[in-house]
């Protein structure tokens, strides 16, 4: 695999990995160290399933190299970044910023839901990443507590994993018999397979929004079954404490992509309440499609 030094291993014959930061279902994430540079560096190892396929195993690559292809076009300060991608002994690896901090996930697992106004910070600093995701052609299709990194220090709120985005103009790369992405902050339209756009990130907003300041997402069920339900059907019912920005939820989460609150519009909204204590009345066509869905709920037996 790698050199073995002082029981670390080094990938590449530059990349020193040290400390596993975390696991998911495509790699093992590593705090490292550049020894070239000397600084220090997370690494992104793409799991090696040896009962995958030849098919699948170039499937995995591919989808991590999109990763980097996806991040490398972008410069945000609260959008990870990518400084190199490399491979050692055919396997990919990619070498980005470290941020030092958990996720929001760990956060809310740990301490507990936050307030709305630390909710609204966050959602106005991923709103702002993904304006300018989308305006480089970037999908990102996964945002969720796990996704979302908190500075240590600072709380600079950082996007990341881009394993499953989309870029515009290339191919579309899918898991035969597989779901990609999470069904519980997965809008409507892409469960129902139909065509996506940037409004489907936003709906994913509006979930994580919910699940920052309740501890979970709205749409949690014990099933996979119910999870799809309740994002395709299902009444929407925003947690109380969400009171606040409920205006922004509400927005985010109407089901008609044509209808749902834009990135600008939302982001604008939650920095006025941060500003003010006080939230914004919705433009008239989004408002418009909110109390649509409320009254298409209150309508269902």
């Amino acid at each position: 695999m790698g050199t073995q030094g002082d029981n670390f291993r080094v990938i590449a014959g530059r990349y020193r990995l040290e400390v596993r930061l975390g696991r998911g279902g495509m790699g093992v994430v590593w705090r490292a160290t550049d020894l070239l540079l000397g600084r220090r560096v997370a690494v992104k190892e793409l799991s090696l399933d040896e009962t995958l396929s030849q098919a699948e195993a170039r499937w995995q690559r591919e989808r991590t190299l999109r990763e980097a292809s996806a991040v490398a076009q972008l410069r945000h300060p609260h959008i990870i970044g990518l400084h190199d991608v490399v491979e050692h002994d055919e396997r990919p690896y990619l070498v980005m910023e470290l941020v030092d901090g958990g996720s929001l996930a760990d956060r809310i697992a740990g301490h507990g839901p936050v307030d709305a106004v630390e909710a609204a910070r966050i959602g106005a600093d991923l709103l702002g990443a993904l304006r300018a995701a989308h305006a480089a052609g970037v999908l990102h299709r996964d945002i969720k507590p796990a996704n979302v990194l908190l500075e240590a220090g600072t709380g600079r709120v950082v996007l990341t994993d881009f394993g499953v985005a989309r870029v515009s103009g290339a191919t579309t790369l899918t898991e035969a018999g597989s779901f990609v992405g999470s069904p519980e902050y997965t809008a409507p339209e892409r469960i129902s397979g139909l065509s996506t756009g940037p409004a489907s990130d936003l709906w994913s907003v509006g979930a994580l929004l919910c699940a920052a300041v309740s501890g979970e997402s709205p749409f949690r069920r014990d099933s996979l079954s119910g999870v799809l339900h309740a994002v395709l059907a299902a009444e929407l019912r925003p947690p109380a404490q969400a009171a606040p920005i409920l205006p922004v939820v509400r927005g985010l989460l109407e089901r008609n992509p044509e209808r749902r609150l834009d990135a600008e519009s939302a982001e604008r909204m939650l920095r006025t309440f941060l500003e003010t204590g006080q939230m914004p009345g919705v433009e008239r066509r989004s408002l418009r499609g909110a109390l649509t869905a409320v009254l298409r709920a209150r309508r269902r037996p």
